[in-house]
């Protein structure tokens, strides 16, 4: 469902909102949650891990989003460890 204002063309004002320490401490752990569901699509941790640090990635406030800065930015992320999980690893 596409608000009006975008299918006229119209430009609208993205909403500002706050966000403080507790907030992203819980999201972290929804999204750990979220993460949990997954858990039996990987026989190994270092791909369950790799998916992780993926979703935080994707999540970030990175200007791209591909493998490379992601995995420089994201928390015990190395670069060839995530591609091989985007590119080799059946789950």
């Amino acid at each position: 469902m596409v608000p009006n204002g975008r299918l006229h063309g119209e430009v609208f004002a993205i909403p500002q909102f706050t966000l403080e320490k507790p907030d992203v401490e819980a999201f972290l752990d929804e999204l750990r949650g979220f993460h949990a569901v997954f858990r039996p699509c990987f026989g190994r941790s270092e791909p369950r891990e790799n998916f992780f640090r993926y979703l935080v990635g994707q999540l970030s406030e990175l200007e791209r989003k591909s493998i490379e800065p992601m995995a420089m930015a994201v928390e015990g992320g190395k670069v060839r460890g995530m591609q091989r999980f985007i590119t080799d690893v059946v789950w």
